[in-house]
């Protein structure tokens, strides 16, 4: 299998490219990737040629920008129009619903509140529209394990004094960076079509997620300031997904334990 991956300088992206045993072309926008392509997903008529050049049997679609609506609703429309038969694994958010203290699971329609998660329910429509046999995998918070991801840099400035708290009442269900990847691989080479929870099962709020990655990297964690912040409650219910992967998704209270690398 011949496998397209964009966002691939991405903390996602890259772990995919690192765990994939297919032929790997990488996609950046940005931040060149070696043996990479560039390609803006916003321009239909770059990625067309890209896809042309490419000719991909899958395609995991990990491109996004929170802030641009372009890179995040109009880039998956347009690589979906351009697969022509490529198998898609399209990476999606949890913020595509509103929040909630019951979980939502894989059948539930998309309900967000926020312009990123409107952006990401957009292009899970037009996929669903144009290719039905695709995956949209809606995954959480995504925690690495040499400090890339976004919430490991805040933790690690909180720790060392830097001004900013951690939300209380903010609660996600984080998931490893090589689980996620290794799902989504797995996605790929499945049968499988429609919407997957790819998530922990485990569900945390943002300080305990933080005092976790602190311990886990030996720094202070009594030093992570707290603030009770705005309520939003995204449980993710991946069990049904859980039951068709063999591969098995951490609780974060497992994979951040200390000292832990996969």
């Amino acid at each position: 299998m011949r496998l397209l991956v964009t966002g691939a300088a991405g903390l996602l992206g890259s772990e995919v490219l690192r765990l994939a045993e297919h032929e790997v072309v990488p996609t950046y926008h940005t931040e060149p990737v070696p043996g990479g392509v560039r390609m803006d997903v916003r321009r239909r008529d770059e990625v067309d040629e890209v896809l042309r050049m490419v000719r991909p049997d899958g395609i995991i679609h990990a491109a996004f920008r929170q802030s641009d609506w372009a890179t995040t609703a109009d880039g998956p429309a347009n690589i979906v129009a351009a697969a022509r038969g490529a198998r898609l694994v399209f990476v999606s958010s949890d913020v595509v619903f509103g929040g909630r203290p019951a979980p939502y699971d894989e059948h539930e329609p998309p309900c967000p509140v926020t312009p990123y998660g409107a952006a990401k329910a957009a292009a899970e429509t037009a996929i669903r529209a144009i290719d039905p046999s695709a995956v949209i995998a809606r995954t959480s918070l995504i925690v690495g394990y040499d400090g890339r991801s976004s919430h490991e840099r805040f933790v690690h400035a909180l720790a060392a004094g830097q001004p900013g708290s951690l939300f209380t009442a903010n609660v996600r269900c984080p998931v490893h960076v090589t689980d996620l990847a290794t799902a989504l691989l797995e996605l790929l080479t499945s049968d499988f079509s429609g919407t997957a929870h790819v998530a922990g099962p485990e569900a945390a709020n943002r300080l305990e997620l933080g005092r976790l990655i602190a311990i886990r990297d030996g720094l202070d964690a009594d030093a992570l300031a707290e603030s009770p912040g705005s309520p939003s409650e995204i449980r993710l219910d991946g069990e049904r997904t859980q039951k068709l992967l063999s591969t098995r998704l951490r609780p974060v209270s497992e994979f951040l334990r200390p000292s832990r690398r996969p």
